[in-house]
């Protein structure tokens, strides 16, 4: 029984270090653009609020950048005593935290953008567009589905 809890814990720990693969790629990439707007000569038109939006969105995905390496470091800390399932535990909580930054990270540099190329009241409504798109398919769709049960086609 232990050794079918070990391996059970070890294939989901495996399944979320995929995930956590995929959201790390899209924090790196916003961060990177982030990283780069400043110095970009347009960035000098940017109003008060745009500088804001900036700010917190660059704040947003370096938290988030933070939470998905996280696991890496305790998984350095933990591997080796035995503690799987801590790990697994911690590595699922960063992830989910990741994910709730990169939602703000991705959102207000929308608004960033939008604000800077449109006008405010357009922007504010597709970025909301977006949010609830966001929101659809990372939060409402998967907490639907966990809430009906597996598929019967599906193996787990």
């Amino acid at each position: 029984m232990a050794e079918e809890t070990e391996t059970r814990w070890r294939r989901r720990y495996a399944e979320l270090l995929q995930e956590l693969r995929i959201a790390q790629m899209g924090v790196q990439i916003l961060f990177a653009f982030l990283l780069a707007l400043p110095f970009s000569s347009a960035f000098g038109e940017t109003n008060a609020f745009q500088r804001t939006l900036y700010i917190i969105s660059f704040l947003s995905t370096a938290a988030a950048a933070v939470a998905t390496i996280a696991p890496v470091a305790f998984h350095r800390a933990l591997f080796r005593q035995g503690r799987g399932p801590e790990l697994a535990r911690f590595t699922h909580s960063m992830t989910n935290t990741g994910l709730l930054l990169l939602i703000l990270a991705v959102i207000v540099a929308v608004l960033l953008i939008t604000d800077f190329v449109l006008e405010l009241p357009i922007a504010l409504a597709l970025t909301g567009l977006i949010l609830l798109w966001l929101l659809l398919l990372w939060v409402l769709v998967p907490i639907g589905r966990s809430r009906t049960g597996s598929d019967s086609g599906t193996t787990g």
